[in-house]
């Protein structure tokens, strides 16, 4: 179930990326990278430990839209909650 609600976050990040916000080239790999590198633990949660700085790596990204974009930032909160909840 958590994994399901994290990919659903996925694709609610994605969706909000269509929207085409005001972000540079730069933010808009980053999300990118970001969100393939979920992607990528979620494909071999099972096989493997969790990456740690995955977790970082969305903290920063928390951090970094938080004045500028507050909606992506708050999906990004989801989504670490979600991976917290998988132990992640």
């Amino acid at each position: 179930m958590p994994a399901n609600r994290l990919q659903q976050q996925l694709e609610d990040l994605r969706d909000q990326l269509a929207q085409d916000p005001p972000l540079s080239e730069e933010d808009r790999a980053s999300l990118f990278i970001l969100t393939q590198e979920i992607e990528l633990q979620l494909a071999r949660q099972a096989a493997a430990a969790p990456d740690a700085t995955l977790v970082d790596g969305v903290n920063l990204a928390v951090e970094r839209f938080e004045a500028s974009h507050p909606t992506l930032a708050g999906t990004l909160r989801n989504i670490l909650q979600s991976l917290a909840n998988m132990g992640i």
